[in-house]
């Protein structure tokens, strides 16, 4: 059983020094994570595509989205084939914020991969990935 504290002590420890980091935004982080998935996206973008990206519910998506449209992030235009749904469309206000900001946002993965070293980097985001499979695989489950 001590494994399993300290195993859970570390990965709560990594979520915790990973995800406080203080970014200065001017919206929350989750919508900062939004947005990004938004400008970098080639894709038709709708609040149930971003849902089943980030793996959240479609109602969590669209809070996000109406959240960020009332802070002029995003608009939102009436998709013709559906006219029940609406593609999601950054600003210029929500790119500029996610060009000036992407690299800060990801500084803490850029800093692993450089002291870790490309391989065990490689190796690291590998075990996440087949992790978070069995995680999504267990939720779908239930």
């Amino acid at each position: 059983m001590d494994k399993m504290i300290e195993s859970s002590k570390q990965v709560s420890l990594f979520c915790r020094l990973n995800l406080n980091t203080r970014r200065d935004l001017p919206i929350r982080s989750s919508e900062m994570g939004m947005l990004i998935y938004l400008v970098k996206t080639d894709e038709v973008k709708t609040p149930h595509a971003a849902a089943q990206f980030f793996h959240v519910t479609k109602a969590m998506a669209t809070n996000m989205a109406t959240s960020l449209s009332s802070k002029g992030y995003i608009e939102k235009r009436q998709l013709k084939a559906d006219r029940r749904s609406y593609e999601l469309i950054p600003t210029a206000k929500a790119v500029r914020l996610v060009e000036e900001t992407y690299h800060d946002y990801f500084k803490t993965m850029s800093f692993l991969e450089t002291r870790l070293g490309k391989e065990k980097f490689d190796t690291f985001i590998r075990l996440l990935t087949a992790a978070n499979e069995i995680l999504l695989e267990e939720k779908g489950d239930e």
